[in-house]
């Protein structure tokens, strides 16, 4: 039997690289007039609000994370920041319910582990 990791192809070190610097890019230029705020991680609730809208879908994905998981105000608000890291690492401005559940799905290994 063929093993699974094999089938995948896998991204470069450099390309990994390069999706990175890109997203810190878009950070750097998103925050550019605010110099409190370098990254995703540092938004505050305003920010959030601001750079991270969601659509119907994602909210509902959130709610029902913050019931399954039993969430805090800011754990939700971790995993739109992550979710808004996981758009920019696709180079794409609007946050959709897939960056939402990757987000969500990062915060549930967590919350196993611990």
């Amino acid at each position: 039997m063929e093993d699974l990791s094999e089938m995948q192809e896998r991204e470069s070190s450099a390309e990994i690289r390069k999706r990175v610097n890109a997203a810190r890019s878009l950070q750097f230029r998103r925050f550019a007039k605010n110099k409190q705020v370098l990254c995703n991680a540092q938004m505050g609730s305003s920010l959030i609000k601001n750079c991270c809208p969601v659509d119907e879908q994602s909210t509902r994905l959130l709610h029902q994370a913050v019931d399954s998981l039993g969430l805090s105000a800011r754990a939700y608000h971790r995993i739109l920041k992550i979710a808004r890291t996981v758009a920019d690492l696709e180079g794409v401005e609007q946050v959709t319910s897939t960056h939402v559940s990757e987000a969500i799905q990062y915060r549930r290994m967590r919350y196993e582990e611990g």
